[in-house]
């Protein structure tokens, strides 16, 4: 044997036993008395692989292939260098290459297979596993990737029995658990999704991933303390972890933790600006909290950035923000194609069977004490049941209220899905033959728009949850009227419209009548003084509105702002942005939030509501307006800022539409400077609501039964969903 020889096998033991440094001294000693040592060169490479030098390893195989072409591992790893550094087409070419030298090379076949993967070619990246997994059916790694793929061709069930054969070759694998849990996460199985966290945590304690995603399985079943302990243990190993910080943060907003929420947002976005719809998350948190220090920098690059395509921001952040039309619908269109891609794995839709009632599917997580269903229930409850059946679908907590107990028997059938995959609901919705499914939910917190995409009907409607286009194709309809959506504004949307007479707000005619408020006093406001309020959400509170209220409470001293109290941060901050306008900060007064019989009767403490621009009081206002409260509005731009220009005009107090700004302040200082006036009017309001359209929730009924007959109609004439007016 020779020197060479003998120095180069000696290398390789050392290399084997993974004393690289030493292998690399003696292969680099080779390469000095043979510089043309093929051998060395390709393992000085591969050393230089291992040590994460992977610009080095190119460079040197490279060298081994141009001396010996014809050796298949040379290409091999040069494809495995090449796929480090993101270069997937070439590494494609050399895993081809060595394939075309040995064609049962199986450890290139799965290579290839990754880099595929990579380039987002999924087809092809499985032929190659499949070619892999013949070859050694032994290869847990083979499996697991073959399901990577196959779950990314949203063929789960495959998947799955992929990373089950990877767990049963290497119970240890803890990426093949971290990838079933994945997949049981994303089919909605979540307790099994955590054991197999577990399972993966238990082979790799310091496995991140599986730390950050078992934090998201923890979050979804509501163990939001256990959900924060898991990110927190994940971003101590890794503080760069963006994904853990981003789902902190939306644990922490789910548990009220709003600055801390803020916070962790914010770390997410500083360590992945291009972290998906984050930014505007960030933003809506910032404006909960009426933190506007930067909202003039955040909103222009929000805009910026959604003006390139990219996906900066949900769409139900913009409703509240200075942006238009157009961009509310390309942000509702990056949201769903990000989201929830159609989906038609279960096949066609079942036939409305004529002769039969029209079976209408109802979708939402609130029905219970919740605003939407305290404006909804009446309308179950008048459904015509000669000529439709009324089925519920929630996929909300489980409680034991009187508007759950309400609702139960106002449904033909009331069926708790919470449990249920979006597959599965959707699936059920078919079998039980759902002619007509309505989304009240849209692009709201605790939505499942997954059922949608999947088809539960030949029908699909969205009504009075999300105040905007969703920007799918799997949605038919919006519900709206003239006031809210004007003809001209049909091109920003991606649905066709079912406009109702009136108002498309329903309402509950049989809710009691507020009683006594109580005194003044007692509600933390002056005894005397006129008391203007706002009872919306603090998010749709901006700057130029505040700005707005400081100078009609100038006007009318002694007035104060009656406000709700979302968190105390926000409340602190507003006085602070109203003294920083001159306005003395005791003149914001907050009311906490509180049971709603407790909230309508004390509403009637107040003198006048002073709507939010640019997105209105929607069922706030129809709140007011039940217990005599004028509402002084501002006609917006938007569908989200046109809603208390509809509810006033369905009551009969148009004159309480301002056309703009200016015209709102005035109209609101002339109130509260004329008594006669201001009183003419709530008497007006207190009559009118026995009697106008915005209360009446048997014609409500009727209308819209009459729309829903329409929709499938044509449907069931092969039609194509159309605009069109009841």
């Amino acid at each position: 044997m020779g020197v060479i020889e003998a120095s180069f096998n000696r290398a390789l033991s050392l290399h084997q036993q993974g004393q690289l440094a030493q292998a690399e001294a003696i292969y680099r000693e080779i390469l000095k008395l043979q510089p043309r040592h093929s051998h060395a060169l390709h393992l000085l490479g591969v050393v230089a692989f291992q040590a994460g030098n992977y610009k080095a390893a190119i460079g040197l195989i490279a060298r081994a292939i141009a001396v010996n072409p014809g050796n298949p591992a040379f290409f091999s790893n040069h494809g495995n260098a090449l796929q480090k550094l993101g270069e997937l087409e070439a590494a494609v070419t050399n895993y081809d290459k060595a394939i075309a030298l040995k064609p049962d090379y199986a450890e290139a076949h799965y290579n290839r297979g990754n880099a595929l993967h990579g380039l987002g070619r999924h087809e092809a990246a499985l032929a190659s596993y499949d070619r892999a997994v013949a070859l050694d059916s032994r290869d847990a790694e083979s499996y697991r990737s073959r399901g990577v793929t196959l779950q990314a061709l949203k063929r789960r069930d495959a998947a799955a029995e992929d990373f089950n054969k990877a767990i049963a070759l290497d119970p240890g694998n803890a990426e093949a658990h971290c990838n079933l849990a994945n997949l049981l996460q994303e089919t909605g199985q979540l307790d099994a999704a955590l054991t197999h966290y577990g399972q993966a945590l238990s082979c790799k304690p310091e496995f991140v991933a599986a730390w950050s995603n078992r934090g998201n399985v923890l979050q979804e079943l509501a163990q939001l303390d256990a959900a924060i302990a898991s990110y927190d243990r994940a971003i101590e190993l890794a503080p760069g972890h963006a994904e853990a910080h981003a789902g902190r943060g939306e644990t922490l907003q789910r548990q009220g933790r709003l600055e801390a929420a803020a916070a962790s947002y914010q770390q997410a976005c500083a360590l992945k600006p291009e972290y998906p719809f984050l930014p505007g998350i960030l933003l809506h948190t910032k404006m909960r909290l009426c933190d506007w220090s930067s909202l003039e920098q955040d909103l222009a690059g929000l805009r910026r950035r959604l003006a390139l395509g990219e996906p900066v921001t949900p769409s139900f952040p913009l409703l509240a923000l200075d942006t238009t039309a157009v961009e509310h619908r390309l942000a509702a269109e990056l949201w769903a194609q990000a989201k929830y891609s159609p989906d038609n794995a279960l096949g066609p839709l079942p036939a409305h069977q004529p002769g039969e009632r029209i079976r209408l599917g109802y979708f939402s997580a609130d029905f219970h004490d919740h605003a939407t269903a305290f404006l909804i229930a009446g309308l179950f409850e008048c459904h015509d049941r000669g000529r439709f059946e009324v089925i519920a679908f929630s996929f909300g907590p489980e409680r034991d209220d009187a508007m759950r107990r309400r609702l139960t028997s106002a449904f033909d059938q009331f069926i708790d899905v919470r449990a249920q995959t979006d597959a599965e609901i959707a699936q059920l919705a078919r079998s039980m033959g759902i002619d007509i499914a309505i989304d009240l939910k849209g692009f709201t917190q605790d939505q499942r728009s997954g059922i949608f995409a999947r088809r539960a009907a030949p029908v699909q409607v969205s009504y009075l949850g999300y105040p905007g286009t969703m920007g799918c194709d799997f949605i038919d309809y919006l519900i709206a009227d003239s006031t809210v959506l004007p003809e001209q504004d049909q091109q920003y949307y991606a649905e066709q419209i079912a406009y109702l007479p009136g108002s498309y707000q329903v309402n509950d005619a049989s809710r009691a009548v507020p009683g006594e408020p109580g005194s003044r006093s007692g509600l933390g406001l002056p005894e005397s003084g006129f008391v203007f309020c706002c009872f919306n959400n603090n998010y749709k509170i901006t700057p130029q509105q505040l700005d707005s209220w400081a100078r009609i409470l100038d006007q009318v001293p002694g007035s104060v702002l009656w406000l709700l109290e979302d968190n105390p941060v926000a409340s602190r901050n507003l006085r602070r942005e109203a003294q920083s306008r001159g306005l003395a900060p005791e003149r914001l007064v907050f009311a906490p939030r509180a049971e709603l019989p407790e909230h309508l009767a004390r509403q009637r403490a107040a003198d006048l509501f002073l709507d939010t621009l640019p997105y209105n009081a929607h069922t706030t206002a129809s709140d007011a307006l039940w217990t005599g409260l004028p509402v002084l509005t501002c006609s917006g731009a938007s569908f989200a800022g046109r809603v208390a220009a509809s509810l006033l005009g369905a009551v009969g107090m148009p004159e309480l539409i301002a056309d703009s700004p200016a015209h709102y302040e005035q109209l609101a200082v002339e109130l509260a400077t004329d008594n006669a006036r201001l009183r003419t009017l709530q008497a007006r309001l207190v009559a009118n609501r026995a009697t106008a359209p915005l209360f009446d929730t048997r014609l409500f009924a009727h209308n819209i039964e009459a729309a829903y007959a329409h929709m499938l109609e044509r449907q069931q004439s092969g039609l194509q969903p159309a605009t069109f007016h009841v």
